[in-house]
């Protein structure tokens, strides 16, 4: 092929695999020649291009078309940067929808005033009809071919009816025409489908707005210096350097510098997070201060903003279990309009009317009440940090009544903290000392409370069970256990220090409860849902804990196994749970649940049991969660009922001859948008 190398050329890694296109909009791939510069080579192998229908999942094609079933527009099923800026559909239908109504404007003016003779009305209809109204058809020809009749089945039926109808009263030289009755309603319904795409285009925004968070380039720190690249040439142990006001183009570590990260793409909270060495970073999250540099540990497909797009994208193509009702009602739907459409032809002798009650009629707005109120809210929830795996996790959000939680992780931060020192300051310093030897959670602990600059330790010495000792500035430091401590009994670990044999002071650790956690239940209690703890910890601490929050249903001792089991119980007294968690031990437990909820602070198992995972990690997200939930299944419903009273309104009216079949025409073309309209309002909804 013959390529202006001038052409920039854009450059996108998919599924671990790179693609370049011309960034000028032209039909050449490319491909990276040895030296590193695109070069237009041979025909690069096409990115993954399977498409699907919002309505029906279980349809899938190479490329775009449309759906055999319901006739709608498929979209891509996966997002990625060679399709998700695809308009060929839209492009064509407002192609066509420009000439339809170029020809339609003096049919339905001059004709209708008996100004433009018959046989010119169906000159100027037949293109309209049977060319720019041609994709209606071919959907119509399916639609009887898969035996799954629908909305473009009766738009053909009636406009074929209504042309063919007026073409012999041409023939036996009649005045009385239905010509532009058939151009003006196929041309409402190609300006339906406009708006439609556009519409739909609407409920995609959020993954549209995820994928364009990660930055096309990046800064690799190497030993001759910084180098720009792009970000496939990013791998697994490369260090990259971000520039205050940069987003952070992989997941990764801190190596070097300090500085405020804002996460709210990932968690919906808006104040920045403090981050120094050792602290991870998140890929798309945006760099507000200081410089860095950070250890690449996942990249490309791997990245959490990359898991995060792949989650949204498989809950908006699940389906929800009230759907189940719409598509029965739609399965009788078409076949029980024709046969009012015959009685009424059979009953009145008017072809109007019967055509009327076949364009009036709108299965797809049945069809698309649940689908695309599922796209956008979980788009709205990745936004606030709540990724939704699939739709019945959705919709039984809002009817959950008890809600079960780990303590370690879930209600606490899951990590010991130093909450009391008896001793003086100097005498933590020297503890501090022997502890930085130490990999024990409870050695970071004191490393987090004690001062900066601690002085060296000599022969370190652990031994399991009795502790840790060492020798500091000359003195012999040792941290053991405590045998018995009134905190213990708390739920507290407590460790005492001695130095060169002298006891100096008490260390008192506890697991502290998160924050935000009493707020949360407190949401979740004035929301009418029961709540209990369910813990592998001991008594003690779980009591102590549960004081401290209120609970009075507590579960201690509880193994991962029995932990799915106490779901089982309560499930078996007709309760709908909810079970949080963040732990490898929560997994069957979230699994067992009516709505797994996990927290993205944890495991990768959790997550992968759980139907909703919480990116920021507190029970707010909970709450949040059901707001979703609730507003999701008040929308649908609202579609619902939309779609019902306009149809069985619609119909009869249509049956009585008291609709203008134009005027059903432009009816049924905005029943559809307006169903897609009310589900986009889900993308302003509070949280």
């Amino acid at each position: 092929m013959t390529v202006d190398p001038a052409h920039a050329v854009d450059q996108h890694t998919y599924d671990g695999t790179t693609y370049y296109f011309c960034s000028k909009g032209c039909a050449a791939k490319f491909r990276r020649n040895p030296t590193g510069g695109p070069q237009p080579m041979e025909q690069a192998a096409a990115p993954p291009n399977e498409y699907t229908c919002p309505m029906h999942p279980e349809v899938l094609q190479q490329g775009p078309g449309a759906c055999p079933l319901c006739g709608m527009a498929l979209e891509p099923k996966e997002f990625n940067p060679a399709t998700q800026q695809d308009t060929t559909e839209l492009d064509d239908m407002q192609r066509r929808l420009k000439w339809s109504a170029l020809l339609t404007i003096p049919v339905a003016t001059l004709g209708m005033l008996g100004y433009l003779p018959g046989w010119l009305q169906a000159a100027l209809t037949a293109p309209v009809v049977f060319y720019f109204g041609w994709p209606i058809f071919e959907r119509a020809a399916q639609s009887l071919r898969h035996r799954s009749p629908n909305m473009f089945t009766l738009i053909a039926l009636g406009t074929a009816a209504a042309f063919f109808y007026s073409l012999a009263m041409l023939q036996g030289h009649h005045q009385h025409f239905y010509f532009e009755a058939a151009a003006v309603i196929i041309t409402l319904v190609i300006l339906g489908q406009v708006l439609e795409l556009r519409a739909r285009r609407q409920t995609s925004s959020a993954i549209r707005e995820l994928l364009s968070l990660t930055p096309p380039t990046a800064t690799r720190v190497t030993p001759a210096g910084d180098e720009q690249v792009t970000l496939d040439r990013i791998g697994v142990g490369d260090r990259v350097r971000v520039r205050p006001g940069e987003r952070i183009p992989v997941d990764g570590a801190i190596t070097e510098g300090t500085t405020s990260i804002d996460e709210s793409m990932l968690t919906g909270e808006p104040m920045p997070v403090e981050k120094s060495t050792g602290d991870p970073t998140t890929a798309g999250t945006l760099n507000t201060t200081g410089s860095f540099i950070l250890e690449a540990t996942r990249v490309g497909p791997d990245t959490a903003l990359a898991q995060i797009v792949r989650l949204v994208n498989q809950a908006q193509r699940s389906r929800a279990p009230i759907q189940r009702f719409a598509d029965r009602v739609s399965a009788v739907f078409v076949p029980a309009v024709i046969a009012v459409a015959l009685l009424t032809l059979a009953l009145s002798h008017s072809i109007t009317n019967a055509v009327a009650v076949l364009i009036i009629a709108c299965p797809c707005a049945l069809g698309l009440a649940t689908p695309m109120s599922i796209m956008v809210a979980t788009g709205r929830g990745a936004k606030s940090g709540i990724l939704v795996r699939d739709a019945e996790a959705l919709e039984t959000m809002a009817r959950v009544n008890t809600l079960l939680v780990d303590k370690t992780g879930t209600l606490t931060e899951g990590k010991p903290k130093l909450v009391q020192f008896t001793g003086d300051i100097a005498s933590l310093r020297l503890a501090a000392a022997v502890e930085r030897s130490s990999e024990h959670p409870l050695a970071q602990a004191v490393l987090a409370a004690a001062p900066a600059n601690l002085p060296a330790a000599e022969n370190f010495h652990y031994q399991p069970g009795s502790g840790v000792s060492a020798t500091v500035e000359g003195k012999q430091i040792k941290v053991t256990a405590a045998q018995s401590h009134p905190a213990q009994a708390e739920g507290a670990t407590v460790a005492q220090l001695f130095i060169d044999g002298t006891e100096s002071g008490d260390l008192i650790f506890k697991d502290t409860i998160k924050p935000t956690t009493q707020e949360a239940l407190h949401a979740l209690r004035n929301d009418g849902i029961e709540i209990a703890m369910v813990t592998g910890d001991n008594a003690l601490t779980a009591q102590s804990i549960a004081k401290s929050l209120g609970l009075t249903q507590i579960h201690a001792n509880v193994p991962p196994a029995k932990k799915a089991e106490i779901v089982t119980q309560y499930k078996s007294r007709g309760r709908t749970v909810a079970m949080a968690g963040d732990g490898i031990n929560d997994a069957p437990a979230l699994a067992a649940a009516s709505v797994g909820i996990a927290m993205a602070t944890g495991t990768d198992i959790a997550m992968e049991s759980a139907a909703i995972t919480l990116l920021k990690g507190d029970l707010r997200g909970i709450v949040r969660a059901r707001k979703l939930s609730k507003a999701t299944v008040s929308n649908i419903k609202q579609n619902l009922f939309f779609a019902f009273v306009y149809n069985l309104v619609g119909v009869p009216v249509a049956a009585f001859g008291l609709l203008n079949p134009m005027l059903a025409a432009l009816a049924m073309t905005f029943s559809s948008v307006s169903v897609i309209a009310n589900a986009l309002r889900l993308r302003s909804v509070r949280l």
